[in-house]
């Protein structure tokens, strides 16, 4: 048996009949020899896909920072500050920070636990479940912080209207 590299990543083999029975310990050798062959591909196979895959992630980040950089060169070059957009504005700033923290956090896991396999993976219900929990928890997380604001200026308000009353009382 010889292998023979043919320049463009794929290999050749030429297989040379064993002299011995099929059952023999160099015919189980050469089985798992090929069998391990065939898998180191399929790993390269799905390492170039995730390269492409994290190419074109590469250039979605550099081109959301730039219309970042954009938007806050636009506003601090206004003097005028208006109110915060509401609405579908916000509702979209808040689902894509979620999806990129979801993103980011999948990736860091990736880079620290290389060697993880594919059957302790989510199944893609699961992740789409998962996906849509994360979501509802920001936009439940914004609600909440929605409404503390809105408490802590009626307890300024009810503050400021206790101070005027006994200010009305003392007099």
């Amino acid at each position: 048996m010889a292998c023979r590299s043919s320049g463009s990543g794929s290999y050749t083999v030429v297989i040379i009949p064993l002299r011995t029975s099929l059952y023999s310990l160099d015919a189980l050798r050469f089985y798992l020899w090929i069998k391990r062959l065939k898998d180191l591909e399929r790993e390269k196979d799905a390492l170039c896909s995730g390269l492409e895959v994290l190419e074109k992630a590469r250039h979605w980040y550099l081109q959301r920072l730039g219309e970042n950089r954009a938007k806050q060169d636009d506003i601090e070059t206004t003097s005028e500050v208006g109110p915060c957009k509401e609405g579908a504005e916000e509702a979209r700033s808040c689902f894509l920070r979620s999806c990129i923290q979801r993103v980011n956090g999948s990736l860091g896991t990736v880079m620290s636990e290389p060697n993880v396999t594919s059957s302790s993976n989510p199944s893609l219900p699961d992740a789409v479940a998962d996906s849509d929990l994360r979501w509802h928890n920001t936009v439940l997380t914004q609600e909440v912080s929605n409404k503390n604001r809105q408490i802590s200026l009626l307890e300024l308000e009810k503050d400021a209207l206790l101070e005027q009353l006994n200010g009305l009382q003392t007099q």
